[in-house]
C-alpha cells in the first residue's frame, strides 16, 4: 500500500510540474472521480482513464510520466503483436480479475501486460498459475479491458455453461423463477449473464439469439455489423428462451405469437436496459435484445456529431415557440438519442413536457412519459389526444406511423405547442411529402412544419491505426472534389479487431422551413424543386456532411458510399 501511495503522489505532482495539468484541472478530476463508482477496483487506474475521457490529458503525455513513476515500461496493445496461444495461458477469470493479458511466451518467460503493474498479489498468483517467470509491462486499464473482450470473445464461462446444459435435462416451468442462489448458479443463467457482459464490453447495440436446424447461434451487432460470437447446442434453445422470457416477464407457454418485453439489470456495474423481441420461426423462437445503455444515449447535443454549419441551423429550429420538428432516418440511426438530447435541453421547471412512446426507452427526470399499450387501446393517436388535454408546452411522439397521428400532431403544432417526433424517410425533403402522402393537408404541413433533421450513423476510423494518404481519382469523383485532397485510411489493428473502425458518429441533413419553402409546399412544387431551393438557402445533404467528415479524417470514403449512396447521384 505504501508503494501505491508514493507513486500516486509522484505522478500527480509530476503532471503539475510538467504543465500537463493545472491545479484547477487536478481538483476537477478528483471531484469527478469522487462522484462516480470505482470501475477498475483501483482509484489510480480510474483517475488516469478519467483524465483521458475528459480530455484533460492525452495518452502521449501520460505514458512517460507513468513509466517514470512506476519504473515499468509501457506496451501499446493496439499495435503490438499478440500471440493468441499465449493469451490462453491465463484463464479468462484470472485475466479479468487482475486486468492483465499475456501477449507472448517462451519456455520459461511470460510477457504480461497489466493495467495495474504494482499489484504484487496478482503477479504472484499468475506466476504460480503458469509456472513461468514474468516480464511485466503496463497499458491503460481500458486498453487491457478492450483487449480481453476481443481475445476472450467466446467466454470460458459461456463454454462451461454450455457443457453443463448438454449434460442436464431442462424442464420449463410456468411461474416466475426466484432469483435465489441456486438459480444464479444454473448454467443457463451464467451463460446469459456472460453473453450480456460480453455484449456491453464490445459496445454491441443488439444481441441476436438465433435457432437453426441443429444449433443456436449468438451474434452481436457492433458498429452496425453483425458479428458471430458463439454457437450453442440445440439442447440449450429451450432453457435460453425460457430464461429470457422469465427475465422480461413474458408468457413462457406462448410459443406461437411474437412477444415484446424489457429487462433491467446491472452489467459491469452499470444499469443497462434490454428491449426484448421474440419472434416464432420455423426452427423455434428467435430473440433479439436491443441494448439500451443510459450512459451512451443521454448525451448533450454538442456530442452528437453535428458539424458547426448543421448545429447552427438545428439550434435555430429548436428555438421555435411552436411547430413540429421531425427527425428522420432508418431504424438504428440514432434518432432516439438525438430526440432525448433535444428534450433534455428544452426541459425546464417552467414548462410541461409530455411524451408518448412505444416503448419508453429511457426514463428522463422531470418529464412525463407515457407508454403506448395497444392491447389496452392506448395508441399514439388517442394517447396524443389525451396529452393535449394535459396543458403541455412540448409534446414528444415516439414515431409518426399513421395518418391519424400525423394529422393530430400537425394540428397540435399550429395551436401553440412544440411537437417533436421521428419518421422513417430517406431525407429531409421526402419527409415533407411523406406527411402529404399520409393525408395531411398541404396548408397544414406548410404551417406546422418548422424543421426536419435527417440522420445516419457512419463508422469512425480507428484512431490507433489510421494514416494519411491522398485521394484516388474515383474517390474525388464520389466526393465531388476538383483536385486531390488528403484523407485518412486504416490498416486494422488489435484495438479495432482488424476492422479499421471503432465506434460510430452521426451525419445530418438539416432543413429549416422558412416562408419561401412554405409557399412552395402550398403551391404543390415538386420535391426536386423544394430541394433545389433549400440547398440554395444553405442546406447541406447527407452526402455533403459525410464528405466533410472524410476530409476531417473521421470516417472513410467507403463508409460515405455505403451510407449515403443514391442512384440519383
Amino acid at each position: 500500500m505504501a508503494l501505491e501511495m508514493v507513486t500516486r503522489k509522484n505522478y500527480q505532482s509530476l503532471m503539475l510540474k510538467l504543465g500537463i495539468l493545472t491545479e484547477e484541472q487536478l481538483d476537477y478530476a478528483k471531484r469527478k472521480l469522487a462522484s462516480r463508482p470505482v470501475i477498475s477496483g483501483n482509484q489510480d487506474l480510474d483517475f488516469i482513464d478519467l483524465l483521458i475521457e475528459e480530455g484533460l490529458a492525452i495518452r502521449d503525455q501520460l505514458i512517460p510520466v507513468l513509466e517514470y513513476s512506476r519504473g515499468i515500461n509501457y506496451t501499446d496493445l493496439a499495435s503490438c503483436d499478440i500471440d493468441s496461444s499465449a493469451v490462453k495461458l491465463i484463464s479468462e477469470s484470472m485475466a479479468k480479475k487482475y486486468n492483465c493479458i499475456s501477449i507472448a511466451a517462451s519456455s520459461n518467460l511470460l510477457h504480461l501486460v497489466m493495467g495495474n503493474p504494482l499489484d504484487l498479489i496478482a503477479k504472484e498468483d499468475i506466476r504460480l498459475y503458469t509456472g513461468l517467470e514474468l516480464k511485466v509491462t503496463w497499458s491503460f486499464y481500458s486498453d487491457v479491458k478492450r483487449a480481453l473482450a476481443s481475445y476472450y470473445v467466446s467466454s470460458e464461462i459461456s463454454e462451461q455453461a454450455v457443457e453443463e446444459l448438454q449434460l442436464q435435462d431442462f424442464e420449463v416451468g410456468h411461474g416466475r423463477e426466484e432469483e435465489d442462489e441456486e438459480v444464479t448458479r444454473s448454467p443457463v443463467v451464467r451463460l446469459l449473464n456472460s453473453v450480456f457482459s460480453q455484449a456491453v464490453q464490445l459496445r454491441a447495440s443488439d444481441i441476436h439469439i438465433e435457432p437453426n436446424a441443429s444449433a443456436v447461434g449468438i451474434r452481436f451487432r457492433v458498429d452496425g455489423d453483425l458479428k458471430e460470437i458463439m454457437t450453442t447446442p440445440k439442447s440449450s434453445q429451450a432453457p435460453l428462451i425460457a430464461r429470457v422470457k422469465i427475465m422480461s416477464s413474458l408468457d413462457i407457454a406462448e410459443k406461437r405469437l411474437p412477444q415484446d418485453g424489457r429487462i433491467e439489470i446491472k452489467v459491469e456495474n452499470r444499469p443497462i436496459d434490454f428491449r426484448v423481441s421474440i419472434l416464432p420461426t420455423v426452427y423455434g423462437e428467435k430473440i433479439v435484445l436491443r441494448i439500451l445503455d443510459k450512459a451512451s444515449v443521454l448525451v448533450t447535443k454538442d456530442k452528437l456529431g453535428f458539424t458547426p454549419h448543421n448545429i447552427a441551423r438545428f439550434n435555430k429550429i429548436i428555438k421555435a415557440p411552436e411547430g413540429i420538428i421531425l427527425l428522420s432516418g432508418p431504424t438504428g440511426s440514432g434518432k432516439t438519442t438525438t430526440l432525448y438530447a433535444v428534450l433534455a435541453e428544452l426541459n425546464k421547471p417552467t414548462i410541461n413536457v409530455i411524451t408518448v412512446e412505444d416503448p419508453v426507452e429511457y426514463r428522463l427526470e422531470g418529464i412525463n412519459q407515457v407508454q403506448v399499450n395497444t392491447k389496452a387501446g392506448l395508441t399514439f393517436a388517442n394517447g396524443l389526444r389525451s396529452i393535449l388535454r394535459q396543458d403541455p408546452d412540448i409534446v414528444m411522439i415516439g414515431e409518426i406511423r399513421d395518418s391519424e397521428t400525423a394529422e393530430i400532431a400537425t394540428r397540435a403544432a399550429i395551436t401553440g405547442h412544440v411537437v417533436l417526433s421521428t419518421i422513417h424517410t430517406n431525407d429531409t425533403i421526402s419527409t415533407v411529402y411523406r406527411l402529404i402522402d399520409m393525408g395531411v393537408e398541404l396548408y397544414l404541413v406548410a404551417s406546422a412544419l418548422i424543421g426536419v433533421a435527417a440522420q445516419r450513423l457512419v463508422k469512425r476510423l480507428c484512431g490507433n491505426c489510421s494514416y494519411e494518404r491522398q485521394t484516388k481519382p474515383e474517390e474525388q469523383a464520389v466526393m465531388k472534389l476538383d483536385k486531390p485532397a488528403m484523407i485518412r485510411d486504416t490498416k486494422g489493428c488489435n484495438s479495432c479487431g482488424g476492422t479499421g473502425y471503432s465506434g460510430r458518429i452521426a451525419i445530418h441533413e438539416v432543413l429549416a422551413v422558412d416562408n419561401e419553402l412554405r409557399s412552395m409546399i402550398i403551391q404543390g412544387k415538386t420535391a426536386v424543386e423544394v430541394k433545389t431551393a433549400a440547398r440554395k438557402k444553405g442546406m447541406k445533404t447527407l452526402q455533403e456532411s459525410c464528405a466533410e467528415l472524410v476530409l476531417s479524417g473521421i470516417t472513410s470514403v467507403e463508409e460515405m458510399v455505403r451510407v449515403t449512396y443514391s442512384i440519383d447521384d
